[in-house]
């Protein structure tokens, strides 16, 4: 059925009162009473429409989808599998089959056998729109697998047991968990944590196998509505964590991991602000905090007297400390220094620590998997904007590098066609904003060619210059791919991160505006030829910018956006909202934060004018940004825009916040987003 107009959602009459001001919001309707069931017949009705119209507006470019998802398709090697590393008396890899949307788990003995295959997830998601795997642990003695699963996309996983010497699942089925899972020592137990009624998970239960759930002993309650709780282990396994803590503070208590019903021991009491965690070696404590510093520093304590600190690495003005992973003969400091990902091999004895060493000017590398504890050979990974993922062996006595594994591209792939850069724009305060760029060597510096331009800004989480095998084919069609590290991620450090959150949120969006400025200035690009596209968060910054500096862009991307966030910080029962309030502020109670979020939401701010062409997505299960935020903003955007661009809402009826699930399926959606961004900046190859 061919859809030619856009659906037009009902005003109807509501408003709401807070500090003395009224607020008119015609669509509240769109979110359901009954959420997280969504049954209303309107809002169906309304969402389905949309979803009508947006394949009516996406049909004549099915042509061009179909090639964006076979070329991407064919960059991924179809019967990939992973590099095996030892795990106790095994070796573990994960391999998917030619056409298979999800990979099998395997493991076989380091001494010699066969290979047995202990987890089959396509047999999981066979016959389900959505599949996830979430925690997948081990127990100590290898004999069972715990492991948890989400098929719908409302991230309330179930939790199942396996016998990995029999092959049969145990009668011990968890429902409603969200959290890792740590096995105890003896191997008959495991610590997890369930998502309370508000979707937070503020408890750690402790289940020990054959017994009923409803005997599960809780072993730790949260009694914070803002605060998170989690369970892992240290690198020794000989302690349980767990973790409590907001986006600003954290508070952590240890658990022997053989005594799983002993009393925790709080290592140090939370305080406002002050964020840490920990690792052990020995029977000392290495905490990493920002409790002086916001690039952090490390302290020891031992474990009689945890609360007693001791300085052992103090804070660098250019080096941001991001983590400390303990071994036995070693320990690791990850972090950045001016915004590259270092690793620092430090030994108990002191002396110089060691740097590993990578090539080129701009990239990603961290520690990849390195499950014991006496490690002498580090599993590394490592990628750049035109470097595939590559996965390495470091030798820790030698400091020599051994290639395991480059990401392999079935269709071809020659680095030498691209060129990828390092830049810094001033934005309007002063303040150098990095910016990663990568483009095609015979790209023209002439303001004639299109840009595509990526970012995020919040929670303090960077975006790594890393490689991508979709972003071929924009690069492949004459496009520059461009990353602002704008303020409100840490990619400088804790500093950045916070320069860009509360009262100083207005730093990200300017940041993003001025880096599309500076490079059209610097001729990468013009006003107009500019796509941008941000998730979640930086959907919201996606929402600001079209509000601000609508005339800059020719297609924007806001998947799942965070574009309400005025109402939802006023509402205490959603599930996220009291623990954003350390990230936004609290509106309810903060006349002064009602007026700051009031002032950039972007739903709010919507206005009459024109708006360039718009691409939006949604979940009706993401219990993180819920679908009426985006389908709110829609609606809104088209009464109040007067311009003839095309906006489109698509609403995944069966998935959650990270869109469909399948490695395949989710390709389509890229596919259909570039399809998109083709159409708009007519560069429909």
């Amino acid at each position: 059925m061919t859809v030619s107009t856009p659906p037009i959602a009902e005003r109807r009459p509501y408003s709401f009162t807070t500090h003395d001001v009224t607020i008119d919001d015609h669509y509240a309707w769109l979110k359901d009473p009954g959420y997280p069931d969504v049954t209303d017949k309107d809002v169906l009705a309304y969402l389905e429409a949309e979803n009508a119209y947006f394949e009516s507006m996406m049909a004549p470019h099915k042509a061009l989808t179909d090639r964006l998802y076979e070329e991407m398709k064919g960059r991924i090697k179809e019967d990939d599998s992973s590099v095996p590393q030892k795990d106790g008396d095994w070796l573990y890899w994960t391999a998917f089959e030619t056409g298979g949307e999800y990979r099998k788990w395997w493991r076989k003995p380091v001494a010699g056998g066969e290979d047995v295959l202990i987890l089959d997830e396509p047999a999981l998601a066979e016959g389900k729109e959505y599949f996830r795997l979430g925690a997948f642990s081990v127990s100590e003695d290898g004999r069972y697998l715990a492991y948890a699963i989400d098929d719908n996309g409302s991230e309330r996983f179930e939790v199942r047991v396996k016998d990995l010497t029999t092959g049969n699942h145990l009668p011990d089925v968890i429902p409603g968990m969200l959290s890792e899972i740590v096995w105890t020592t003896d191997s008959t137990g495991f610590l997890y944590g369930l998502a309370n009624e508000q979707w937070r998970t503020d408890n750690v239960r402790y289940h020990r196998l054959g017994t009923p759930i409803s005997d599960d002993v809780e072993l730790f309650k949260e009694a914070d509505e803002g605060f998170r709780v989690g369970v892992s282990e240290t690198s020794s396994r000989k302690w349980t964590v767990i973790a409590s803590g907001d986006h600003v503070t954290s508070e952590i208590w240890l658990l022997p991991a053989n005594e799983p019903l002993a009393t925790p021991l709080l290592v140090s009491a939370r305080q406002v602000g002050r964020e840490y965690d920990v690792d052990e070696h020995d029977g000392t404590l290495f905490i990493h905090t920002n409790d002086t510093d916001p690039n952090f520093r490390l302290c020891t304590a031992s474990i009689e007297a945890p609360g007693e600190w001791t300085e052992l690495i103090g804070p660098s003005r250019h080096f941001y400390m991001t983590g400390v992973e303990c071994f036995r003969d070693f320990f690791i400091v990850d972090g950045r220094e001016d915004g590259l990902d270092q690793i620092e091999i430090h030994r108990y004895d002191g002396g110089l620590p060691k740097r590993i060493a990578f090539p080129e000017a701009s990239y990603d590398a961290g520690l990849g998997n390195n499950p014991e504890y006496d490690m002498q050979v580090l599993r590394v990974g490592y990628e750049s904007m035109v470097t595939p993922g590559t996965e390495y062996d470091y030798d820790v006595a030698t400091g020599t590098l051994t290639t395991l594994k480059v990401q392999e591209i079935p269709s071809g792939y020659d680095a030498s066609k691209y060129a990828t850069e390092r830049l810094k724009i001033t934005a309007r305060d002063g303040t150098e904003v990095p910016v990663s760029i990568v483009y095609p060597k015979d790209f023209p510096r002439d303001g004639s060619a299109p840009l595509f331009l990526y970012s995020y800004g919040a929670y303090g989480y960077a975006i790594p210059p890393g490689f991508s095998t979709g972003r071929l084919s924009l690069l492949d069609r004459g496009f520059a791919y461009a990353i602002a590290h704008i303020r409100g991620g840490d990619d400088l450090g804790q500093q950045w991160y916070l320069d860009g959150k509360l009262d100083k949120r207005a730093n990200t969006f300017n940041d993003f505006v001025d880096v599309a400025k500076g490079l059209i200035a610097e001729r990468w690009t013009s006003a107009g030829k500019i796509a941008i596209a941000g998730r979640s968060a930086g959907g919201e910054l996606m929402g600001a910018v079209v509000n601000s500096d609508p005339e800059l862009w020719g297609a924007v991307i806001a998947d799942v956006p965070f574009v309400d966030v005025l109402n939802t910080m006023l509402d205490a029962d959603l599930p996220l909202t009291p623990g954003e309030w350390p990230e936004w502020g609290n509106p309810i109670e903060d006349k002064a934060a009602f007026d700051l979020i009031r002032g950039y939401s972007p739903y709010d701010q919507v206005k009459r004018q024109d708006y360039p062409p718009m691409f939006i997505s949604g979940g009706l299960n993401d219990p993180r940004v819920t679908y009426w935020e985006p389908a709110k903003w829609a609606a809104k955007l088209r009464e109040m825009k007067t311009d003839d661009n095309v906006l489109l809402l698509k609403t995944n009826m069966g998935a959650g916040h990270g869109g469909k699930s399948g490695r395949f399926e989710s390709l389509r959606e890229a596919a259909e987003e570039h399809a998109f961004v083709l159409w708009q900046l007519g560069v429909e190859a």
